[in-house]
Formats: structure tokens, sequence, C-alpha cells
């Protein structure tokens, strides 16, 4: 039962990370994840997760190399595979014996052989990071393929390395030839193994839907089963259980596209399957890793033998060995000039290596790999300076995450800044959240809304074309400034429509204060984000306390009336309200503002057609609680497409502060009709 708790515990930890994120996006998920998972190791809840590495391995690294070799591009994995071969074998070894003898040069107590052991911990980058900071972040291409294709490759050369170094450490044999042999054994088999067994369980799969078996749930079980047994298997026979996985992966995506008949309900699953799988074991892997930092953290702290200060510093020192040898090792190292089936890559420039530098981010398998270290030596005595292995290998992996946070989103974005123009990235983001909006629509429509739906679609089709096809103008901050204040123009022409009809006593006490509060929400609409979603949120929820009361309140049908009557006042008060401001919008135009003037103008007049619409007894109520329905969804797919493309790093934070400012008022007006 205990053990059931802390799943559910860590699985509500995973989707609390997401909202975190989307309240602070600019702090990436895994460091959120870590600091979640420190917190509940810290706090006194009892939660312990031990970190077994074989376990770690099969559960959760295996079937994320294994996704990851399904969607890698082979065309790009064989075009660089010189580059990626230099990076994920080459630099793995040069990092073992210099990073090796640096370590054992700074921490003297540590012996030759384990110094290796750890360079060897530290020097594979970790696929399963890469992908999480790479979601974020808008990289060159050919820079995120590398990354890809080493953190598919590295993993098995770096614990492959840090098997033979333990093994000498602890029987204090090596023998470099015997070792050489070994590894190549390791790798080619385990490679090769892979892609067989993916094969022959490919091969079973077809002979099952020969005997007429087209049970999606068959198919979808041996999928999810695939990446276990395969590994399982392959480490059986002491080959590179690792590199299986991902020559299984690949195997499964040239399968995927020569299939000639695939099912679609298998596509569907599969894909929606997977999706599930990979959220929650990418954030499982995260939250383990914070769960595990404070008790290796607290063996150094509360040690009198070590001095705090001075371990941080070998993780600082450690660090940057690492990004440097990387840094230089990218420099001269093929990557740069290389000619690649008679193509040459272009020279990379400094901000290139450096993403491909900083990119190189240490993750869980470093620590998983750290705490397989043995606790005695073959002789009995304890394994010199443990602890301390541990402690560095946590430290540099979250000193690499902290890195590439802070400084990946600033160089790749000072890189996309040239390719394309603010202006075009603002239109081609209101295009995606048209098209987001539309895709929602199409996927809600049924015989019963379709006059409805196709009534919006229409309208997003319209701005598509306006965005593609006209000129608006660039969102600089003067223009944003006159957007504002145009539209506080417009809302104060409004207000004194009201205080004139107050005046000369024309509309009671509580229209009046109605009119005041549309206006006012329209204020916070423009000049304040976050109370306005405050406010939005409220009005939901009296609307809500409202609705239930009339149905435990006696002469409903008099209330209703009432209601009515009411609404229509309030309508017809609007309209001329919206009139007013027209009105002066037109007296306020001029050469300079005229474009922001039509904009406003036509949000005025969209909501003066709405309202005589509502007012219009002959107007279906089914058909507008269709449209309020579908619209609210389409604003809703609106910002879900605008958050996704902020967090896949493709438009900057101001742009997409403008661009939900935009939905927010144009929400507003649609709110107009259904708050009254």
């Amino acid at each position: 039962m205990d053990n059931l708790l802390i799943v559910l515990l860590l699985l509500a930890i995973i989707g609390l990370s997401n909202v975190i994120n989307h309240l602070v996006p600019f702090i990436p998920v895994p460091l959120i994840q870590i600091a979640l998972g420190v917190a509940i190791a810290v706090l006194p809840l009892g939660v312990h997760v031990p970190m077994e590495t074989e376990l770690f391995l099969v559960l959760f690294i295996a079937p994320l190399l294994f996704n990851d070799g399904r969607n890698v591009s082979r065309i790009a994995l064989w075009k660089l595979k010189t580059p990626i071969l230099l990076l994920a074998l080459g630099l793995v070894f040069v990092t073992v014996f210099i990073i090796g003898y640096f370590i054992h040069w700074l921490i003297p107590t540590i012996p030759l052989p384990a110094s290796f052991a750890l360079a060897a911990l530290l020097s594979p980058t970790d696929a399963v990071a890469v992908s999480a900071m790479s979601s974020r972040v808008k990289m060159p291409k050919v820079i995120m393929h590398i990354l890809e294709g080493e953190g598919l490759m590295n993993d098995a050369s770096g614990l492959v390395a840090f098997n033979f170094a333990i093994a000498a450490m602890v029987t204090g044999v090596f023998s470099l030839a015997n070792a050489s042999i070994s590894f190549v054994i390791i790798a080619i088999g385990g490679f090769v193994g892979g892609a067989f067994l993916a094969f022959i369980i490919i091969r079973l799969r077809v002979l099952i839907r020969r005997f007429g078996m087209e049970d999606v749930t068959i198919h979808m079980l041996i999928q999810i089963l695939t990446p276990f047994v395969i590994y399982l298997i392959i480490e059986h026979f002491h080959l590179s259980g690792i590199l299986a996985v991902v020559a299984a992966g690949i195997v499964h995506a040239i399968e995927k596209d020569r299939e000639k008949s695939p099912t679609v309900d298998l596509q569907v699953v599969s894909k929606s399957t997977w999706t599930v799988i990979l959220y929650v074991l990418n954030g499982l892997v995260f939250v383990l890793l914070g769960i595990q930092i404070p008790s290796v953290a607290s063996t150094i702290i509360k040690d009198p033998l070590y001095n705090n200060f001075v371990a941080l510093k070998y993780i600082v020192l450690i660090t940057a060995a690492l990004l440097i040898l990387r840094f230089v090792w990218v420099l001269l190292s093929g990557t740069i000039g290389l000619k690649i089936r008679k193509r040459k890559i272009g020279k990379l420039g400094f901000r290139q290596i450096a993403i491909t530098t900083i990119g190189g981010v240490r993750g869980a398998v470093t620590l998983a790999g750290a705490f397989s270290i043995p606790d005695v030596l073959e002789d009995g005595s304890p394994f010199p300076e443990r602890s301390l292995i541990l402690f560095i290998a946590a430290g540099v992996i979250l000193l690499t995450l902290i890195i590439a946070s802070i400084f990946l989103p600033v160089i790749a974005k000072s890189d996309g800044a040239k390719e394309v123009e603010r202006e075009k990235i603002k239109e081609w983001a209101l295009i995606q959240m048209s098209i987001a909006a539309i895709r929602t629509i199409r996927n809600s429509m049924n015989d019963d809304n379709r006059a409805s739906a196709l009534s919006i679609i229409t309208s997003y089709n319209k701005k598509i074309h306006q965005l593609r096809y006209g000129n608006e103008e660039a969102g600089s901050s003067a223009i944003k400034k006159a957007e504002v204040d145009i539209r506080m123009e417009a809302l104060e022409a409004e207000s004194q429509y009201v205080a004139k009809l107050i005046k000369n006593k024309e509309i009671d006490r509580d229209t009046a204060y109605r009119c005041q509060e549309h206006i006012h929400r329209m204020e916070i609409a423009i000049t304040n984000q976050m109370k306005y979603k405050a406010l939005v949120f409220w009005s939901m929820v009296k609307r809500i306390l409202i609705r239930i009361a009339q149905i435990f309140t006696p002469k409903k049908e008099a209330l209703l009336q009432q209601r009515r009557k009411q609404f229509q006042k309030i309508a017809e008060l609007k309209i001329e309200m919206a009139k007013a401001a027209i009105d002066q919008l037109i007296k306020a135009m001029s050469q300079e503002n005229k474009d922001i003037c039509y904009l406003v103008i036509s949000e005025y007049n969209e909501l003066i057609m709405k309202l005589k619409k509502m007012k219009d007894k002959n107007t279906s109520k089914t058909n507008e609680r269709y449209e309020r329905e579908l619209k609210d969804k389409a604003f809703q797919a609106e910002r879900d497409a605008l958050q996704n493309m902020f967090e896949k790093g493709q438009i900057p934070a101001d742009l997409v502060r403008k661009l939900r400012q935009q939905i927010n008022i144009r929400e507003v007006y649609w709110m107009e009709g259904k708050s009254l």
C-alpha cells in the first residue's frame, strides 16, 4: 500500500510540475521536477525511493531510447554519422582519459581507476535531458540532430568504460587490449542483436495479423513490451542493452515506413499510448533524480571530514573542465568543415559551437551509474571516496542543467532572430493559433452544431487569408501604446455616454452599474492581464452560484422574465455605447492611427451585430449555446497553441504577452453577450 501511495504521489508531482511550468514558463520542466523531487525527499513524508541502477535502466531508459530511435531522423543520423561518432565515442574516451587524470590531480584521495570511473560517468550526455531541454529552445537542425544522435549512442560507451574502470578498481586488474576487444563486441553485438530481435518481433506481429488477429490491444501490448524484452535479453548475454533498444527503435521506424496497410486504429492508439508513457517516464526520471539529491548531499554536508565549500569547488571545476574539453573537441573535430558524401557542412561559428557545448547536459543515467558503485573492494575494504563521487556526479548534473537552462535560450534566440523578422513570426503565430482553433472546432462539430461551427470556421479562415495576403503593422512599443490609447479613448466615450444618461436620469441605478462594470472589465483586459484572469474566474464562479440559487428559488418563471427584460435593456444600451465609441474613433482617426482605429471599430461592429442577434426573439437559443461553447473552445485552443509555440522557443516572451492580451480583449467582447 505504501508503494502505491508513493507512485500516486510521484504521478501527481509530474502533473503539478507542468502546472507550475505554465505559470512560470521561463523555468524548464526538468528543473521544476527536480526541485519538487528534492522537496518531497526533504519533507517528513516518509518518501524514499532507492536508486537501483539495473531497474532504472530497464524501466526508464530502455523505453525512452527506444522511442527516440523510432522518431530520430535516420537520414540525418546517417549523414552526420561521423560527427556523432566523434562525440559519442571519441569524446567519451578522451573525457575518460583527460578528465580522469584531472580528477585524480584535483582530488588525490580518489584513486586513478576510481577517477576514470567518475569521468566515464560524466562523459555521456543524457538523451532524456537533451530532449527535455531542446523542446523549449529552437536550435539549428544540424546541431539538434548531432545532439540527438550523440545522446542515443554515448550512454553505451560511457557505461562500458565505467564498468571496466570499476572492475579495475575492485580487482586491481586491467588490460587495455582486452578492454578494447570487449568494447567492440559489446557495442556491435548489442546493436546487431537489438536489430535482429526487433525484426523477429515485427515478423511475429505480421504473423498474428495474417491469422486475422487485428486486435489493437494485442499489437499495442507487443509494442510496449518490445524495449523491455530486447533490453533484458541482450543484457543477459552481457552485450549493450542500450544500443540494442536504439537499434530496435530504428528498425521499427523503418518497418512503419514500409508497412503497406497499417490500421488507422492502431496508429491512433499507438501514438496516444506512447505520448502518455513518455510523458510519465520523462517526468519520473527527473523527479527521482531530485529525490536522490538530498541523501547524496547530506552524506557530505554532515561529514566533518569534508569541507562543504571545497566539495562545491570540486563540482564547479570539474564541470568547467568538462565544458572546456567539449568546446575544444567540437572546435577541432570533424564537425567543422566535415565532408559528408561529397557535401560540406559549413564551418560552425562560435554560437553553434557554444550551443553544441552547452547542449551536452548530463542526466539521471550518470547518477544511476554512480549508485551502482560497490560499497567495498574485492579485499573487503571500503570503496574510496564513494560518497564524494556520488556528490560530485549529482552536482555536475544539476550544474549542467542550470547552465543549459540559462544560456541555451539566450544563445539560440539570438541565432534564430536573424532567420525570421519579428513581424513574420507574429503573422505565423497568429496563423497557427487560427489553425488550432479551426482544428478544435472541426473535431467538436456534429450535425446539431454544424451551422454555428461553420460560421466560426469561416471567420477564422478570413483571418488567415488576411494574415497571409494582407499587410499588418509591426508590433513596436510605439504601436502598442497607440493601440492601448485608442482603446482607452473608445472606452472613455462609452463612459461619457453612460454618465450623460445617468445625469439625465434616463437609466436606473442597476443598469448604470452593469454598464460601468462592463467598461471596467474592458479596461482591465487592456491594461492588466493577471487581474483580468482573476476577474473572469470570479465572474464564472458567481454565475454558477446564481444558477444554483435559481434552481431552489420559487417563482423561477417570474425571475427569468425579469432577467430577459433586463437583458433587452442592457443589450440596447450597450449597442448605443458601442456606437458612441465608434463615433469618437472616427473623429480621432488620423493617417497614423487609421489601421488601429479600423481594427477597434470592426470589433465594436462585431459586438453590435452579436447583441442585435441575441436580443432578437426569433434567434434560436440552442444555436446560441452551441456558438458560445464552440467559441470558448476556440479561444482555449488559441491559448494552448500560443503556449506550445512559446515552450518550443518559436516565439519570444514579449510577443506571447501581446498575443495573449489580444485574445483576452476579443474574449471580453464575446463574453458580453453571455454575461447579460
